[in-house]
């Protein structure tokens, strides 16, 4: 339990800097070589694995692909995110485990609300991190979201999950 309310805060604080619209600081929490991953299901309890040869709903194998995104919201050039709904995350339900190469394994509960449109909707899941320390805080290498409520009948983006 020694990294338990470090892991929370940090994952909090990311969460904040996306309802918040802050992407500097947003972007800045995660790695340049960092995966990002949204698989679709195969069947009812089975989702894709692998993104490289199974289907996704989004798939980025690095920064790089968030760093796009939020540069077509920036410009203007995303109309899927005009007007930029207003989001909410809740994160619950915290594990982790360090791995031998000093890396953590944390998972996640999520909920976020979002407004759009003169409608609430929502999104919930899991979130599977692989976090590493930097100083006195994390980067994130990794992330996976498991969308469990995959019917999809609005636009579905990085700031949803």
């Amino acid at each position: 339990m020694e990294h338990q309310l470090s892991l929370e805060q940090f994952l909090y604080r990311v969460a904040e800097y996306c309802d918040n619209q802050d992407w500097d600081n947003y972007l800045e929490q995660f790695a340049p070589e960092c995966e990002f991953h949204i698989p679709q299901w195969d069947s009812e309890h089975s989702y894709t694995r692998d993104p490289k040869r199974e289907m996704s709903l989004m798939y980025y194998p690095n920064r790089g692909g968030i760093e796009d995104r939020v540069f077509r919201i920036r410009t203007g050039k995303s109309a899927a995110c005009t007007p930029m709904p207003r989001t909410l995350h809740l994160i619950d339900n915290l594990r982790y485990r360090q791995e031998e190469d000093g890396r953590f394994l944390v998972k996640v509960n999520w909920v976020t609300h979002y407004y759009r449109f003169g409608e609430s909707h929502h999104f919930f899941g899991t979130a599977n991190y692989r976090l590493r320390r930097e100083g006195d805080d994390w980067k994130i290498t990794y992330k996976q979201s498991i969308l469990l409520n995959d019917k999809i009948d609005s636009v579905l983006d990085f700031y949803h999950v």
